[in-house]
């Protein structure tokens, strides 16, 4: 276990936690906090989990420490994270069940993909539209858990880029197959 795995794994741990305290406001408001603690905390976890999918990446690269086991954690702990803020956001009503669908469907179905290039050989790397998917729906996360304006069309805009970039991975894993099969 290297340093990115397991920054990786704090990710992991981290988002059933911010999860049950997306769900659970009474937890801060029967122990005397304004319902406002509740988003900060929440949003707080979020960010510094979200910290921890730059840096895994960062000293992987910088560091030469990229592992087969953390090129199926980090976007396993990623999905983790993001899902449990989209369901439990959606969960509280601060979220369209129908925006979360398209997201966690794209989701569960390219992380299968890439598992599947992986064990394949087959490299199918994220995109500059993954990338910015990725940090819109964080945007979006952010802005919906603090309640703040434009969270829910920041929300729409990440679903585009979502199913965007999913078409990406696809057409990347189709090209890579074909390439590996006219070896």
């Amino acid at each position: 276990m290297n340093l990115p795995n397991i920054l990786a794994s704090i990710r992991i741990l981290i988002a059933p936690l911010m999860f049950w305290i997306i769900l659970n406001p009474d937890f801060f408001t029967d122990n005397g906090f304004h319902i406002t603690w509740n988003y900060y905390f929440a949003s707080l976890l979020f960010v510094l989990a979200s910290a921890t999918d730059f840096f895994d990446g960062y000293i992987a690269r910088q560091w030469n420490q990229m592992t087969l086991l953390g090129a199926i954690l980090d976007p396993l702990a990623d999905k983790m994270l993001t899902l449990a803020a989209f369901l439990g956001l959606m969960m509280i009503g601060e979220a369209s069940a129908w925006a979360i669908y398209i997201i966690i469907v794209r989701e569960l179905f390219i992380t299968g993909l890439r598992t599947v290039a992986i064990s394949e050989g087959i490299s199918v790397k994220a995109s500059w539209a993954g990338k910015v998917k990725t940090v819109v729906q964080m945007i979006a996360i952010g802005f919906l858990l603090m309640h703040w304006t434009f969270g829910e069309e920041l929300l729409w805009l990440a679903v585009t880029l979502t199913v965007y970039s999913g078409l990406e991975y696809i057409w990347g894993f189709k090209d890579a197959l074909l390439k590996d099969k006219n070896r």
